[in-house]
């Protein structure tokens, strides 16, 4: 998540050069040919071309709509991950007690017990992040672009790239627990999993007495809801028939620019040219020059043709970016630091010990 309240401009310049650099030479060959081997058949009429610009900046706001769609609803869910949390934690301080216990237990034994029930849902927030943040097959070309992997190595690092995931979670977990889970293929399942099974022998113990009991077990069938909802984004990509259609149509539409702009710019030289025929300068020199300007004011088209395709290459290229929000891209659902918000919040909340200290980040990138 990209936090200045401005994106650079120089950042969009560098991450697109290769881009702006292919538009210019895309428009120059059709003006090399128009003026300087006197195709003048070579162009485009306007009003098609047009109507075909218009189509498809309908078809790029509609993608990026989705894409925008899909990251609002990511952040929506993490921000109810943010809040079952605390209930979570605040209930598993509040509801176990002696109260009920057949055999009631020393205090240290219950704060124990708490800890390790708080330190377990870290381990399942830390495990459903590195989940999150696996390549599919849909965005390891996002990753593998030369733009995005050389913005990647100099501009920000992604935790999961770099930390195993069994070097995370093994702090906050008992070895046998660790084996188990990693012994099947969904993690953070098997977490909630054995929070559930711990839930029914602190109830047997009588620490927890059954309604409480079925109010804890309310709150993991939301972790369990909040999960599957970031599954599902993260499993299922924007449609790939409208994204392969919506990038195809966008290079067309690039293609064509130059062939229907460079005869509007010759319109605009022969009437420069015609100006000076009937009112000529002060000057010879820049007569002349202003001349040579008007019957070769089509190469004027270039930067105007590169600055259309920038336009429109940038607008899809930002939601082709956007469409999976838990990918490890600048502006993805900042999970892994939420994740750390989440656990020295609840963490306090049991007065435990060694709490982490936030992240810190660079280059106002949040991950």
């Amino acid at each position: 998540m990209y936090t200045r309240r401005i994106f650079p401009v120089k950042g969009v310049i560098r991450w697109t050069r290769r881009h702006i650099l292919l538009f210019l030479l895309l428009a120059t060959v059709p003006v090399i040919l128009f003026d300087v081997l006197r195709w003048k058949w070579l162009h485009i009429p306007w009003l098609p071309l047009g109507v075909l610009g218009t189509a498809v900046a309908f078809i790029v706001s509609f993608k990026n709509n989705a894409s925008y769609d899909r990251l609002w609803e990511a952040r929506k869910i993490w921000g109810g991950i943010v809040n079952t949390s605390r209930s979570w934690t605040i209930m598993v301080k509040d509801f176990i007690t002696n109260k009920h216990a057949k055999n009631p237990i020393a205090d240290e034994e219950l704060k124990t017990i708490k800890r390790e029930l708080v330190h377990r849902h870290v381990a399942w927030l830390t495990a459903l992040r590195y989940q999150l943040r696996k390549d599919k097959p849909w965005e390891s070309h996002l990753k593998n672009q030369k733009s995005n992997k050389e913005f990647r190595e100099t501009q920000y690092t992604v935790l999961e790239d770099t930390v195993p995931i069994e070097e995370a979670i093994a702090p906050y977990i008992s070895k046998a627990e660790f084996d188990t889970i990693f012994k099947k293929g969904n993690q953070a399942s098997q977490l909630l999993g054995i929070q559930s099974k711990r839930l029914g022998e602190l109830m047997d113990q009588g620490l927890i007495e059954d309604f409480r009991h079925m109010e804890m077990m309310a709150m993991l069938t939301e972790l369990h809801t909040l999960q599957g909802k970031s599954e599902r984004i993260k499993n299922f990509p924007y449609p790939r028939q409208f994204a392969t259609l919506n990038y195809v149509f966008v290079w067309v539409f690039i293609l064509l620019v130059p062939f229907g702009i460079m005869e509007g710019f010759e319109v605009i030289g022969d009437r420069i040219v015609s100006d000076l025929n009937e009112n000529p300068a002060y000057f010879e020199v820049t007569q002349n020059l202003q001349l040579f300007i008007g019957k070769h004011f089509a190469w004027f088209s270039i930067p105007f043709s590169a600055l259309i395709a920038w336009v429109f290459h940038t607008m899809e290229a930002i939601g082709e970016n956007t469409e999976n929000p838990f990918e490890g891209g600048p502006n993805d659902v900042p999970i892994t630091d939420l994740s750390r918000g989440i656990e020295i919040d609840i963490r306090q909340l049991i007065d435990d010990t060694d709490i982490p200290e936030p992240y810190q980040w660079i280059n106002d990138i949040v991950m």
